[in-house]
């Protein structure tokens, strides 16, 4: 229903609907300022690159084929413009923070669990402490096809669209990236 909505949107944008396009944006406005939040973590910088990633959204509509669902297409867009932003400032995203409840999604996530001595809460925020900088310290690719997975929920398909690589390169890149995270959490798990 959500994608037809979308078809339907962009279709009557195409067709000079500027108001059909102010619904996409409050749309996917939140959605999409979640996603900068994670490369870049002043909030002003981060407006900023949400609002043009709409406006690269906007002029590139007329030629939007539809190959992908929207909102795939927009996540791409909101990346590399998040991505250019960085390296126009000769800088790398600042830590992703990671809530316990995000750190649980993860496959050793499930031992966080249950943990209500001051131990097991010092221990629970040393595993997230380790998960968040086991990403900070990931390759760009691997940490965006981890979060784009574990954080957002997209399917492996959606994750190939958004990173423009094959299906099995993905695979490739969360199995990766879990191994790295699941090796830094292990001397705390024990």
């Amino acid at each position: 229903m959500g994608e037809e909505l979308d078809e339907e949107l962009v279709r009557r944008v195409q067709q000079g609907d500027k108001k059909a396009f102010d619904s996409l944006v409050r749309k996917y406005q939140y959605k999409i300022a979640q996603l900068i939040n994670r490369y870049i973590k002043d909030q002003h910088e981060a407006l900023d690159v949400a609002q043009e990633t709409f406006i690269k959204a906007y002029r590139a509509l007329p030629g939007f084929r539809g190959d992908s669902a929207f909102y795939t297409w927009l996540y791409r867009i909101a990346i590399n413009t998040a991505k250019n932003h960085l390296s126009m400032r000769s800088r790398r995203p600042t830590d992703d923070e990671i809530e316990i409840e995000d750190a649980e999604q993860f496959e050793s996530g499930g031992r966080l669990r249950n943990y209500e001595t001051p131990e097991g809460m010092l221990l629970t925020e040393e595993i997230a402490a380790a998960i968040q900088d086991a990403l900070r310290k990931l390759p760009e690719e691997l940490r965006m096809a981890i979060s784009l997975r574990e954080f957002d929920g997209l399917s492996y398909d959606e994750i190939a669209k958004v990173m423009g690589c094959p299906v099995g390169t993905v695979r490739s890149r969360i199995f990766r990236a879990r191994e790295a995270i699941d090796k830094r959490l292990e001397p705390l798990i024990r």
